[in-house]
């Protein structure tokens, strides 16, 4: 698998849009601007700040960076992690926010059976009512879906039922992200097929993650994304580190490999979907 040195994609004009960050959050409170800066020094122009991580303070500083940054947008909402610990204050801030003008989605919401930190019950209802407030304020929504690596006994899915929430919901009629794909080849084709976007992290990087790889495939082009998920999940050669949005440039390399694209034309289409699914003019 090759990689290139975020020095070299820097030389080559190109620029990438990392669909799916957490610059926000207190891993970057002692050198956000610097990171800022080394993102754009390695070409990566613009992101998205997902304001989704655990109490809506983290909504607000995304919206807040957002407005600082004429090349950040936020989204708001709060993780499945946290579905159980949901309070109306908490829905009132993001349906307050959903609105912002520098708010392009609702997300990160979604279910995780994997960690199952929130009640399975409370990340559907969650879930639903998030893609309900992204149909009221007209905007996409961001999906963080994640079920056990074998199918567990009682035989769950959070792939199936997540599609089932987000078709039921009209989701994909909005716009509709799967981020961080971590499924089956036959997940992703799924989700392609639904209408959705899939999104791909530092993840398909790592020796171990050859069905992700393999996931790419059989995607449209037309639907592909790429992100770092940072602070979490450095790519390889990174991974180890704290992630930064400059990292991206290693996961789009072998994104470009697994969709058979040059890394121009993978930087090219990514941007052009990100633009698309989140409705920002170019």
């Amino acid at each position: 698998m090759t990689t290139t040195s975020s020095s070299t994609i820097a030389g080559s004009g190109l620029g990438l849009f990392d669909s799916h960050a957490h610059v926000d959050g207190p891993e970057f409170d002692g050198d956000r601007e610097a990171v800022l800066a080394r993102a754009r020094a390695a070409g990566v122009k613009r992101m998205i700040v997902i304001g989704a991580v655990g109490d809506p303070s983290s909504a607000e500083r995304s919206v807040a960076l957002a407005e600082r940054d004429p090349d950040i947008w936020a989204t708001v909402a709060t993780h499945p992690h946290d579905a159980a610990q949901m309070t109306p204050d908490w829905w009132a801030t993001h349906e307050r926010l959903a609105r912002h003008p520098r708010v392009v989605a609702i997300g990160e919401t979604g279910l995780d059976y994997f960690y199952d930190h929130s009640d399975r019950e409370a990340q559907r209802v969650a879930f639903a009512r998030f893609i309900a407030l992204a149909r009221s304020v007209d905007k996409p929504v961001v999906c963080h879906i994640r079920g056990r690596d074998n199918k567990p006994a009682d035989g769950s899915d959070a792939h199936a039922e997540a599609r089932a929430i987000l078709a039921a919901g009209g989701a994909p009629a909005l716009g509709c992200v799967i981020h961080c794909f971590t499924g089956t080849p036959d997940d992703a084709r799924a989700y392609a097929e639904l209408g959705c976007y899939v999104s791909f992290s530092g993840i398909a990087t790592y020796k171990t993650a050859q069905p992700i790889r393999d996931a790419v495939a059989q995607v449209p082009h037309d639907r592909i994304l790429v992100e770092t998920d940072c602070p979490y999940l450095a790519p390889i050669p990174e991974r180890g580190k704290r992630n930064e949005p400059a990292f991206v440039v290693h996961t789009a390399r072998v994104i470009a490999a697994c969709a058979g694209l040059t890394y121009e034309d993978l930087a090219r289409i990514t941007v052009e979907n990100t633009h698309r699914v989140f409705r920002i003019p170019t």
